[in-house]
């Protein structure tokens, strides 16, 4: 299919792209990838903490994009669709990380096993002696929130989506959204303050 000049495909909204490109416009699909890239990286590192998984979930997620093209439908915004696309296969892969890095210790009760899986949380004295700079300590202390605290924050403060469409994205109620935010900040807020006392004066 014969596609529109470039500077024309600039001026085009996000639906607009996706409908074209589920025409089989590819170039519509590279304004797509253009618009959403360093956004989406952002979004998964903040997320994972960790930019090479970053980048490697994020061209994952658009070459599902890419195959799933023909299952967004123009009802929905693309942003929501495609968040939805990125946050379930960040979600996956978080999923199997975190089999590896949960260690089970049995403990004898009453001639009965019992495995327990424990979870590493908490801002820990390492994490702040590895922090370069104070971006660093941040993304730590994000690392170290229970993850539907993470992904509601990261939804919300660093993507900078509404609470109406993280709702959508998350397949949570609003009120829940909300009072995960609510609850994810004060975590932050805490934690962030245990490293950064204010000085008290003499």
């Amino acid at each position: 299919m014969a596609g529109k000049p470039e500077s024309d495909y600039k001026k085009l909204t996000d639906e607009e792209l996706i409908l074209l490109f589920q025409k089989e416009d590819v170039s519509a699909f590279n304004e797509l990838v253009y618009r959403y890239k360093d956004r989406l990286v952002n979004f998964i590192f903040r997320y994972t903490g960790s930019r090479e998984e970053s980048e490697d979930l994020a061209q994952d997620t658009f070459i599902r994009l890419y195959k799933s093209k023909h299952l967004y439908v123009e009802i929905a915004k693309f942003s929501t669709w495609f968040y939805t696309i990125a946050l379930n296969l960040t979600r996956t892969f978080l999923n199997k990380r975190s089999k590896f890095k949960t260690t089970s210790i049995s403990n004898y009760y009453d001639e009965e096993e019992k495995d327990f899986d424990l979870e590493s949380g908490g801002l820990l004295p390492d994490d702040i002696a590895n922090a370069s700079n104070e971006g660093d300590i941040i993304q730590r202390a994000i690392n170290s929130l229970n993850e539907k605290f993470r992904e509601v924050i990261v939804l919300r403060d660093i993507q900078d989506l509404d609470y109406e469409e993280i709702a959508k994205i998350t397949n949570l109620p609003l009120g829940t959204v909300k009072s995960r935010i609510n609850r994810g900040r004060e975590c932050l807020k805490i934690m962030l303050e245990s490293i950064h006392k204010p000085k008290t004066k003499k």
